[in-house]
This record gives C-alpha cells, structure tokens and sequence, in this order.
C-alpha cells in the first residue's frame, strides 16, 4: 500500500516483503520501533520504521500532518501484520473509491494540464459502478476519447482536505488502449485547459511539473512494460 500525504509517498509493507528488500543502504535513518520511540527529529529524508504496529502507524500520520516535516522525503512503515495497519490507516479518513487511466496511442499516452499542473484523467466512482467502468467513463468525460480497459497498473490512495475533513482517495489506475480520438476535447467545467500526446521521453520532462502520485503511476506502468 502506498499513500500519499501532501504528495509525500508513506509506504506500508509487509515484514516478509521487507526481507526481500536487497538494500537498505539509501534510507536516511532506520528506526525500530521495539527498541526506540520515534520523534519529530527523525522525519527527514528517507525514513525507515521497523516493527510498526497499527498504534505506530497513526502517530506517523499525525506527525506528518502536524509536525514539522518540511526535510521529509518518504516514509516506509514496515508492519508486523500490514493487514491490521493498513485497516488503522483507512479508518482514520473518510474513503473515497476514484478509478482512473494510462491511455496509449502506439508510443504515446495521453497527459492533460489542469489547475497549473500536468495530470491524468481520473475521477470518483458512480454508486454501483465497478473500477473499470468508472475509469473508463472518467476518461471519455475529461478527455473525449474512447478507450479499451487492458490489465490494471496499481492502487494509488493519497488525502486532501474537504468542508475541514481529512479526505483519503483510492485510486484504482489501469492501462488502456485508444478506441476513438474524433471528440477528443478537454472538459473545461473540470478546469482542464489542453490535453497532450506525448511519447515517454516528453512525458518525463513535462511530469516534473506534476504530483508524486502520478509520477509513480507513469513509473509503474513503465515497469511493467518492461517485464512484458
């Protein structure tokens, strides 16, 4: 599981994962949380926590909301039961299910520019509307074009702020196929201002201006072409 706070990625992993983990030589500092309280001094660069418990888990969300944390970089919670923190995690926000999509024409995947920033068409689910129904939707409203639902990149969960509640969207991000461009046009009720064809090496430079969740999108699915 990898959430976003403040376009900050906190990761939750299991012990059994981390033990796969080749290296731990670039975390900035590695706490154990059997064997050390973690304090505000520690939330700088990249972060290790061992031994996290679900209790671990919402101090770490309430020092990155309130602390100072402007040197953090990421923080990866390693869980002795990562179904129990992740279930401590989701209950401290309201949930709310989005879906959304990587579309590629050949080399190229659709990028739009909205609110000042480069991002991808995505948006909140329809009651009783499944992920890849509610993403491919999402797509044809923001964008115009048509696609085709092919396998599912990854999950990605990041909080905002709403009416002062803290918000926690899922995100569900697929891989599609472009079906029909003829009414390509960006959904200006939604502030998109253009949408752009952009092959991977523009898509990169232009992504510089854009939010960590979606960088890790483009990331993953690049990944994944890569093993194919």
């Amino acid at each position: 599981m990898i959430v976003f706070i403040d376009d900050r990625p906190i990761r939750l992993v299991s012990a059994k994962k981390a033990n796969r983990l080749e290296d731990f030589t670039h975390y900035d500092k590695i706490v154990d949380t059997r064997l050390e309280i973690l304090k505000e001094d520690a939330l700088k660069g990249h972060l290790l926590l061992l031994n996290t418990t679900p209790t671990m888990v919402e101090k770490v969300v309430y020092l990155v909301q309130n602390a100072n944390v402007s040197d953090l970089l990421s923080v990866t919670l390693v869980c002795a039961d990562k179904e129990q923190c992740e279930e401590r995690f989701t209950s401290l926000f309201k949930v709310v299910k989005a879906a959304g999509g990587v579309v590629f024409k050949g080399n190229q995947m659709l990028l739009m520019f909205r609110r000042g920033v480069w991002d991808l068409p995505k948006g909140k689910l329809d009651d009783g509307e499944s992920s890849q129904q509610g993403a491919a939707r999402e797509v044809e409203e923001e964008t115009g074009v048509r696609v085709t639902i092919e396998e599912k990149i990854c999950t990605t969960w990041h909080t905002y702020s709403m009416n002062g509640n803290r918000i926690l969207k899922r995100t569900k991000w697929y891989k599609m196929t472009l079906l029909d461009e003829s009414r390509m046009a960006p959904q200006e009720d939604e502030d998109i201002e253009k949408l752009a064809w952009l092959d991977r090496k523009q898509a990169q430079a232009v992504l510089a201006n854009s939010f960590s969740s979606i960088r890790y999108v483009i990331e993953t699915v690049d990944s994944q072409k890569l093993k194919a």
